[in-house]
This record gives C-alpha cells, sequence and structure tokens, in this order.
C-alpha cells in the first residue's frame, strides 16, 4: 500500500451516532487511524430520546465489537412475536424454539446502545475524536480526500484516504457527492413514545396491523415498551396534540387491553416516513452507511439494524483490502461493499413497503390476498421460517465480524 505523508488519517468518519461510532470501534485493530466528527457534543449525541429494534445479527455484530456485554443488561429480551392482521383473529406466533435460539431480538434505547460504543472509541489509540466540529467542505484529490471542519470558531483542513458519510438521512456528505436517492415519502406519520404497563410478562413483541398503519410494541426494561404507532399524518398529529387521558385510552383500545393499565412515559414524538435508496452508495474515497444511504417504513423494526449490517460489511471489506495492500479509497474497493449492501437491502425496503401498503388498506380483494398469506405463513412452516429469519437478520451474507451470542 502506498502511504501518503501529508495525510491527517487513514479514515474520517462524518457522523458519531450509533453508526457512525460502531464502524470506528469494528476497525480498532485495523491499524487504521480513524478521525471522527460529530456536530454535536459527545454528551448530546446521546440524548436522542429513541429505542431500537436490535435484530439477532446486530447483537452478534456488537458482540464482535466488543461491547455487546455493556449493551446486553439494558435492554428488554423478547422471545416471542405476535403478528395481527386488525379485527381478524388469526394471530401468527413466532416463538424463539422456531430458531433455537434464547430470544427473538432485542429493543435499546439510543444511549445504552451508544454509550459503550462511545466509551470504547475513546479508549482505541488509533480513533480521534472532533465533536462539535460542523462540516464546511468536502474536496476530492486523485490519492486523497480532504474536509474542512469549524471548531470553536476556527477553521481546520483534515486529510485521508477514504470518508465515510455517516451523518444521517439528510446526509451533508451525500449531497456534497450530487448522490441522487429514489424513493417516496408515505401518506403516514408515525407516533413514537414510551409505556410503563401492568401486563405480567413483558418478553413478547408485537406486530399489530391497522387498515390505517401498523403498530409495533417493543418490550424495554422495567415494564416498560417502545411503541410506534403508525398513522395518517393528520390523525397522528391528533394523537400528539390529544389531553394524556384521551390517548392512553385511545391506546388501549388499540392494543386490545394486552398491556394492562398503561401509564405514559416521556413525550409523543412525531415523524413523517418515508423510504429512500441511494443510487450508490460510493464514488472514489467516499462511502455511504446507515440512513446517509438509505431510510425504510418502520414496520418490522428495520432501521438500525440496516446500518448495522453496513458498518460490519464496510469494515470487513477495508480489512481485506488492508491484507492485499490496496487503497481502501478506491472504487475497486469499494465496490465491494457497495454490491454486497445495496441489493440485501433493496430486499429489506422492498419488503417494509410491501407490509405498510397490502396491509394498511380495507380494500377487500387485498385483504383476502394477504389473509391467505398470513394463513400460508402460519400453516406451512418454511413460509413461516424464511418471514421469521428475514426480521431477525439471519438472510443474508453473514459478516465476519457477527459472533455467537
Amino acid at each position: 500500500m502506498k502511504h501518503n505523508t501529508n495525510l491527517d488519517a487513514d479514515l474520517i468518519i462524518i457522523g458519531g451516532g450509533v453508526a457512525g461510532t460502531a464502524l470506528a470501534c469494528a476497525l480498532k485493530d485495523s491499524g487504521l487511524n480513524i478521525i471522527m466528527i460529530e456536530a454535536q457534543s459527545l454528551e448530546n449525541v446521546t440524548k436522542k430520546k429513541l429505542a431500537y429494534a436490535l435484530s439477532l445479527l446486530s447483537g452478534a455484530i456488537f458482540k464482535g465489537i466488543g461491547v455487546w456485554d455493556q449493551i446486553f443488561p439494558n435492554v428488554g429480551k423478547f422471545e416471542h412475536i405476535r403478528l395481527s392482521d386488525a379485527d381478524h383473529g388469526n394471530i401468527i406466533h413466532f416463538e424463539k424454539e422456531d430458531l433455537n435460539t434464547q430470544f427473538l431480538g432485542y429493543v435499546g434505547e439510543h444511549q445504552y446502545v451508544l454509550k459503550p460504543l462511545q466509551e470504547l472509541s475513546q479508549k482505541c489509540k488509533n480513533i480521534t475524536w472532533f465533536p462539535s466540529s460542523k462540516l464546511i467542505d468536502i474536496i476530492e484529490e486523485k490519492d486523497s480526500i480532504t474536509v474542512t471542519i469549524e471548531r470553536e470558531n476556527q477553521t481546520q483542513k483534515l486529510t485521508a484516504k477514504l470518508l465515510v458519510g455517516a451523518d444521517g438521512a439528510k446526509s451533508k456528505v451525500r449531497q456534497w457527492a450530487k448522490i441522487e436517492t429514489k424513493g417516496w415519502k408515505y401518506w403516514q406519520s408515525c407516533v413514537a413514545f414510551k409505556i410503563k404497563h401492568t401486563a405480567p410478562v413483558n418478553n413478547i413483541a408485537f406486530e399489530r396491523f391497522w387498515y390505517n398503519g401498523p403498530m409495533g410494541i417493543l418490550p424495554l426494561p422495567d415494564h416498560c415498551c417502545q411503541i410506534v404507532w403508525t398513522n395518517p399524518h393528520e390523525e397522528s398529529k391528533n394523537l400528539v396534540e390529544m389531553p394524556e387521558k384521551d390517548f392512553l385510552e385511545r391506546l388501549k383500545i388499540r392494543t386490545g387491553g394486552v398491556l394492562g393499565d398503561l401509564t405514559l412515559v416521556g413525550e409523543r414524538g412525531l415523524f413523517p416516513v418515508q423510504l429512500m435508496q441511494s443510487d450508490r452508495y460510493i464514488q472514489s474515497r467516499l462511502a455511504l452507511v446507515g440512513d446517509a444511504a438509505h431510510g425504510c417504513h418502520p414496520v418490522g423494526g428495520q432501521g438500525l439494524n440496516l446500518g448495522i449490517r453496513d458498518i460490519a460489511a464496510l469494515a470487513q471489506v477495508l480489512q481485506d483490502a488492508i491484507a492485499r495492500g490496496e487503497d481502501i479509497g478506491t472504487i475497486s474497493v469499494l465496490k465491494r461493499y457497495q454490491n454486497w449492501r445495496k441489493k440485501e437491502n433493496w430486499l429489506i425496503l422492498g419488503f417494509t413497503d410491501f407490509l405498510d401498503r397490502i396491509f394498511s388498506t380495507d380494500f377487500l380483494p387485498v385483504v383476502l390476498i394477504r389473509r391467505f398469506g398470513l394463513w400460508l405463513m402460519k400453516n406451512l412452516p418454511p413460509f413461516k421460517l424464511f418471514a421469521l429469519k428475514l426480521m431477525t437478520g439471519l438472510k443474508g451474507q453473514r459478516p465476519n465480524l457477527a459472533k455467537v451470542i
């Protein structure tokens, strides 16, 4: 590998969220010098009031990175999944025995997922943080890429072989690279919130479809749940503005009373839903991961998991390139990452879009088709197993980083 003595690092990552920090930690033993640039302070970036569904594969990747033992005690675990279609009584039961695993998935609040990654990254001598830094400009050269940042009212230029955009759905890196996206905004918005309940068990994840949108109910520790409730825009807005007592009564009706008495914990968040896929994930000296590259409907809880798979794949591609003595910023190297992840992400994006569209309607022919599909899933074990493996991340190419939990 040719070495450019003018480089400040081998790799610059823009975005210190879960995906960006996980990528840096995944490369802690790679020999690469890594710079992390984050617009917020490290403390503030952990304060997002979010919770994520974490697939079995994401847990295995975190295990390989070396943070799962710190994350695991603070996440919810579910052993069962219940899938139901509106007022139809046919409920699909997915059990841990279907996969011979201890759990079917996990649910982690943002701070409990990100903080262990931050702490590990700060212990790594090859990772340097530039928090509270605004990205000003990017300039690509033949064998390097330079970013200009503003920090403490001063500008600074940093040069590396490769720049990774992990800076979210409105990625400045993607915009600078003029990478176009395909997709659409849905007619729906999601209301996301946390509740405490009195149900006797707290190890079940529910995906409750309704004619105007799905609802995901994911167990958190201490008899709490994270709920993502999807409805047409105006109805979602009304749910957020509704008095708390009325909101909880409406929620209890929609959940069928399976959670017992409900208490709202914190605020209700409102966000629109869209599907997005970048035309490409790479160009010379640049790669996109996570929400900077793609976005999907929250049905099935796949969003963050796609990003975790991205970083595991990219880390593997880069480490393989290092072993071969290749320049990590070249198109020939980065295409291996794009070829791996783009097609797998299309599968999940298409799957979540299909689920939302086929279930979010009361048009009788579609209702009959989907209920026949549910019957097939319930009565044909291979069909059911395929769907379960797809939801838990066990379909597709497994990265080397993923370790058995």
